[in-house]
């Protein structure tokens, strides 16, 4: 949407009561700030003056920006009168994923340091996969509900049993830590070579037999993630340090 640059002053009408304050309320003053704009802001401090407010401007909800005289809307309008991205929920997004490996591989390189005085070893690979069982693990835990039924629509295994779909978060975890720790191997290890081939075989039924597009449970019940590449891969990993895990221990 096109816009007058020179018009540097901003209306922003927002509830702040004694107990709430408007999240996007303080987005939308922060965003019209970083664009340039002298906000006048109008505080709506009791839930009369914003009915009296969404009423007088026929509108359902606050936060509203005014520019030049003009209702733009709320925080999401906002971004769109300044042509940035709005995130869409059902949008496909691979945002999960790069933040859970990410900050796995950086706490890696720091447990290496703490560990090892050195940021790189074979050590530092089995840490960047264990931790990245454990952060995956937990975003499957904190939605575990959501989950399962996401799970259920692609895993063999889980549509025979439905209880795996609830166990598989679990053990995902504790077999994370396990690695972490370098400790109680001999299960560890077998827990991560079966689920990551029970998932590697479903994954690639799923997308590269049955054609099918899916979202992937990886990062919880809640993401938008594909299913494909990406899942498919975890599974490998799993399935490669289930394997090297116990093979370590006679190499090194």
């Amino acid at each position: 949407m096109a816009h007058d640059v020179t018009r540097q002053t901003a209306e922003l009408y927002r509830m702040v009561t004694e107990g709430h304050v408007c999240p996007f309320g303080l987005k939308s003053k922060d965003l019209l700030e970083r664009q340039g704009f002298e906000v006048k802001d109008h505080l709506l401090e009791t839930r009369d003056q914003a009915d009296t407010f969404k009423h007088k401007h026929q509108v359902d909800t606050t936060p509203q920006a005014f520019i030049g005289g003009k209702r733009i809307g709320g925080y999401e309008e906002v971004r769109k009168y300044f042509g940035l991205d709005v995130q869409d929920d059902k949008e496909v997004s691979y945002q999960p994923i790069v933040a859970i490996f990410s900050t796995a591989f950086l706490m890696a390189l720091a447990v290496a340091m703490m560990a090892l005085e050195s940021l790189w070893s074979i050590r530092t690979l089995e840490w960047f996969v264990a931790i990245s069982m454990c952060l995956l693990g937990l975003q499957k835990l904190k939605e575990l509900e959501s989950f399962s039924t996401m799970f259920l629509n692609y895993d063999l295994l889980a549509q025979r049993q439905v209880r795996y779909s609830y166990i598989y978060p679990f053990a995902e975890t504790l077999a994370g830590i396990f690695m972490l720790a370098g400790v109680l191997i001999w299960l560890a290890a077998p827990v991560a070579l079966f689920i990551g081939t029970v998932g590697a075989v479903s994954v690639f039924k799923a997308v590269y037999i049955d054609k099918r597009e899916l979202k992937c449970a990886c990062a919880g019940g809640d993401s938008n993630v594909p299913l494909g590449f990406v899942s498919l891969t975890e599974n490998l990993i799993m399935i490669l340090i289930g394997l090297w895990m116990p093979a370590r221990m006679y190499l090194l």
